[in-house]
């Protein structure tokens, strides 16, 4: 089956989904159609997506055990893969006609689980903090459940960042590049006399800018209910 635009732009009124610029690209347009023509299940790359961001939080947790800079890279594609995911699961669930409740359902627990493995991951890598880790997890399980709550509210689902899913593996992706190049000891900054590592800032950034993002949600959610 070929992925028509038009069918997705006048399904997509149908379905509250996160604006996502790269479902336009004609790579993503032409992998929707190559997996929805092979009958490819829209649930089955949800799982993907997840079981990629497993991996990608192993091998952070490596990092702090071995320096083998590939371990970066993989917690980078692991990353980007749960993203690209993300984004086809439901390019090719519309494509095919197989939008359903249980795909939503697909679509949120297999997210919140890559969440957890990503950044409990980063907690237990090199120069990451494990308790910073946990609550970032939280945090950022936490600014899915505001939106959610509000879609049963009866809002629109509330997308906005500054650190919505996509932004909260770009932070993740950039650590792990710059990781994967620069010698460990440029990946520790000193600060009061004590040295924090690189991961350890993420994090905090991570769970800032998920603070910043509950209580956005929150305000324009409320508003949208009134």
């Amino acid at each position: 089956m070929d992925f028509n635009p038009t069918m997705d732009k006048s399904a997509a009124e149908l379905i509250d989904r996160r604006p996502i610029a790269t479902r336009n690209r004609k790579w993503a347009q032409a992998a929707t159609g190559w997996l929805a023509a092979r009958n490819v299940s829209p649930n089955a790359i949800s799982i993907a997506g997840m079981c990629a961001c497993i991996v990608a939080g192993f091998a952070l947790g490596m990092t702090s055990i071995t320096d083998y800079r590939i371990l970066w890279l993989v917690a980078v594609l692991g990353a980007q893969l749960r993203l690209t995911a993300n984004m086809l699961d439901g390019m090719v669930a519309i494509a095919s006609g197989r939008t359903s409740k249980i795909g939503e359902l697909y679509n949120e627990v297999p997210d919140r689980i890559s969440d957890a493995a990503v950044f409990i991951g980063a907690g237990f890598a090199w120069g990451g903090n494990v308790t910073l880790g946990y609550i970032a997890t939280i945090l950022a399980i936490f600014t899915a459940y505001v939106r959610a709550a509000g879609k049963i509210a009866g809002a629109a689902n509330e997308f906005c960042g500054p650190m919505a899913k996509q932004h909260r593996m770009l932070v993740i992706t950039l650590i792990c590049l710059y990781s994967a190049i620069a010698p460990r000891s440029w990946q520790m900054i000193t600060f009061n006399d004590s040295q924090i590592g690189l991961m350890t800032l993420g994090l905090v950034v991570i769970i800032v800018g998920c603070v910043m993002t509950v209580i956005r949600r929150i305000g324009r959610i409320a508003r949208a209910l009134k």
